[in-house]
């Protein structure tokens, strides 16, 4: 079992940031990559970013060239910058392997774009 802790969201207005942040623990020695994802009200939750290296990143199209994701010195920590926010971009995000696990989701953090 893994465990993921997020934080760092909040309610911002459209065009604005944040950085969220992503802690792991647990029986970890098997993660290799890890995403961030998220779950807007209504919607099936969708992979945002992943991460594999710090060479090796890959985004949906709908968050290209806004948010990056990275992963701390501590490599159980992983973050999402987000830049020029939409309302949109309003949901439920969280970390997991990538691949997830279904039993690895934690509560996430809530993102709210309004104005």
């Amino acid at each position: 079992q893994v465990q993921f802790v997020e934080s760092g969201g909040g309610l911002v207005q459209p065009g604005g940031s944040l950085r969220l942040s992503c802690g792991a623990s647990g029986n970890i020695i098997s993660i290799v990559g890890m995403g961030w994802y998220r779950q807007a009200p209504g919607k099936q939750r969708e992979l945002v970013a992943v991460i594999f290296s710090e060479s090796s990143t890959n985004y949906a199209d709908s968050v290209k060239g806004r948010f990056t994701i990275s992963r701390g010195n501590n490599k159980n920590t992983v973050y999402l910058q987000m830049n020029s926010l939409k309302p949109e971009d309003t949901a439920v995000y969280y970390c997991n392997s990538a691949p997830p696990r279904s039993s690895n989701w934690g509560q996430g953090t809530q993102v709210t774009v309004s104005s």
